[in-house]
């Protein structure tokens, strides 16, 4: 029989030799585009938080105030001064130290519930609390510096009388007062104004516009507070800006905390020492701020 004559069944050859394989062509994947790095926070704050977290913390603080002046707190005191008028109660520097912290608790809770339960992340880690140590006496000395702001009062239209001065009006109201300015009072501010609100508006801005933007509702908060006073609030954003200062170069809340505290107590000691401990008012010489 002859072979066939389609090549394709022509038989191998018979020298032995082996042939080269046909070769696999290899189409090549596209590369991969590169992916946009995201820019670097600016002032080095980066925090796990949003400005809307903030936000909510600011009402629900707020929603929370006016629940406690309108119904909490005057309920409870009608126990205690069932004869006394809505004004009256409204009056007495306890009431208003007790919904402060009734309001704080309730901040406190959310604070953390929304950096470890929403964020999942250890809540003093996350604010940076870095407590200074040793060299936090240092801290304390600064705010005892800050005293030199109160000197502008001098040169300064300054109310006589603000609303504030009730919580003087009788010693015991005195020291309570006191009391709360050296310790719940400058922690609550610090954890929410440079512990927030400061990371927040300096990771967006830089460090600069975080330290004028957070210590301008710092001094708006006292306005009322202090009657209404535009000199007052001047003094308080300027001890705001020292606050903040001081947070944005230690990077520790810790380290403002005690700033507060050494210009609050300073402040404190002042006034008891001039007036015979908060017995002659009359003779306080001190903006008390």
């Amino acid at each position: 029989m002859s072979p066939p004559e389609n090549p394709q069944f022509e038989p191998p050859p018979l020298n032995g030799e082996p042939q080269a394989p046909t070769p696999f062509v290899v189409v090549p994947f596209p590369a991969p585009a590169p992916q946009p790095t995201p820019p670097e926070p600016k002032a080095g704050e980066d925090p796990v938080w949003s400005g809307g977290d903030v936000l909510w913390i600011l009402v629900l603080t707020a929603v929370t105030f006016i629940l406690m002046q309108v119904l909490v707190i005057p309920r409870l005191f009608l126990l205690v001064y069932p004869h006394a008028s809505p004004m009256e109660l409204l009056q007495k520097p306890a009431l208003a130290l007790l919904s402060q912290l009734l309001v704080y608790g309730v901040m406190a809770f959310y604070m953390v519930l929304l950096v470890e339960g929403k964020h999942h992340t250890r809540f003093w880690l996350a604010i940076r609390w870095n407590w200074p140590g040793v060299a936090g006496v240092s801290f304390i000395g600064v705010g005892v510096l800050m005293l030199g702001f109160d000197l502008l009062g001098r040169f300064l239209p300054m109310p006589k009388n603000t609303p504030f001065d009730q919580f003087f009006e009788r010693p015991f109201d005195a020291y309570l007062t006191a009391a709360f300015a050296v310790t719940l009072g400058p922690l609550m501010e610090e954890l929410f104004f440079r512990g927030f609100l400061y990371p927040v508006v300096a990771r967006r801005w830089g460090a600069a516009w975080g330290i004028l933007l957070t210590a301008l509702p710092f001094g708006l908060m006292h306005f009322f507070q202090y009657g209404n006073s535009w000199g007052a609030v001047l003094i308080v954003f300027m001890v705001g800006v020292v606050l903040t200062a001081v947070r944005a170069m230690t990077k520790s809340v810790a380290a403002s905390f005690l700033a507060h505290v050494g210009y609050n107590g300073t402040l404190m000691v002042l006034v008891a020492w001039s007036t015979d401990g908060f017995k002659h008012m009359e003779k306080a010489g001190l903006a008390l701020f």
